[in-house]
């Protein structure tokens, strides 16, 4: 039987080494799961990717919450971990709830002790440059003392960081196909806050059978209209990738209107969705224009960049 068309898809914000390498294990024959993690992995030690791992932007308190899902198509089967704390690999122990539990999700001091029990490494997740910039985010927002941390968090978020979720979808050489998220979250978020990288069917969902697609921009959004699930929904009823992508983006589109100053859930926001279906057809689509994904098959000697479609 001839081997399927091999393929790794990410944000384009993933440094293209470690996409290289995630294909060159593809082409010795690793699966898709595990070279999804590999490429997760690599992403949450990047120091210079603040938005996902070690360097992640921190809540309003000064604490880097880790959210991430991994989901294997060939199975349906999920893990995703939420507001985990002091852990290197958040998509490691992802992968594992979906191994060892019969659980999805796991969040807070649940997926720590979780994580304790499996071995997984402890770092202290807040680099010197993002604790930095947290005390100059604070030092710009306090207005006088005892302020409470809802009052600081809507204030900080006036100025948005953090919205490049670490995404990547997989396909091996036999057709199965992994999907792994992961990211630290919203820069200056309110402590406990989830958005949807670790919610299937909201910023992540992966069938075999009908395609895969992955979120990135503001969650919120992503999680009211279901934007992982609906789009491969779509292809499931028949909808080609191209239709699945702007249905959901045009849904999405509307959610955010314009940017909005006075109200903190539409303020210069947007999202992302990257797709793949089931043979293998990739695509990325965006509420707003100029911004792009990375593809890279077996034939290609590194990753194509692409720019996303944009609905009008």
């Amino acid at each position: 039987m001839a081997s399927a068309p091999i393929i790794v898809l990410a944000n384009a914000e993933i440094r293209d080494e470690f996409i290289m390498e995630g294909m060159q294990r593809l082409r010795r024959g690793a699966s898709a799961g595990d070279v999804a993690e590999f490429i997760a992995c690599a992403v949450e030690d990047d120091p210079e990717e603040h938005t996902v791992g070690y360097g992640g932007w921190p809540n309003i308190l000064g604490e880097v919450e880790l959210d991430a899902s991994f989901m294997d198509g060939a199975t349906l089967r999920a893990g995703a971990v939420a507001g985990l704390k002091g852990f290197r690999h958040p998509i490691s122990v992802a992968r594992q709830v979906m191994l060892r539990l019969p659980h999805v999700l796991l969040a807070g001091e649940g997926a720590a002790r979780f994580a304790i029990e499996i071995g997984a490494e402890r770092r202290d997740m807040l680099s010197p440059e993002a604790r930095a910039a947290w005390q100059q985010r604070i030092a710009e927002v306090v207005q006088h003392e005892e302020e409470d941390a809802i009052t600081l968090t809507v204030r900080a978020l006036v100025e948005r960081r953090g919205s490049d979720t670490m995404n990547v979808i997989v396909r091996d050489g036999v057709g199965d196909i992994c999907s792994a998220v992961s990211t630290s979250g919203i820069a200056w978020k309110y402590p406990g806050r989830v958005g949807d990288s670790p919610l299937i069917g909201a910023g992540n969902y992966c069938a075999n059978r009908y395609g895969a697609a992955t979120c990135m921009g503001l969650g919120e959004a992503a999680i009211r209209v279901g934007a992982a699930a609906q789009a491969v929904m779509l292809m499931r009823l028949g909808w080609s990738l191209e239709a699945a992508g702007r249905e959901v983006v045009c849904q999405l589109s509307t959610l955010l209107g314009e940017s909005n100053a006075a109200d903190h859930m539409r303020r210069a926001d947007w999202v992302r969705i990257l797709l793949m279906d089931a043979a293998g057809n990739v695509g990325a689509f965006a509420t707003r224009p100029g911004l792009s994904y990375k593809v890279q098959t077996a034939d290609d000697p590194w990753p194509i960049t692409r720019e996303v479609v944009c609905p009008a």
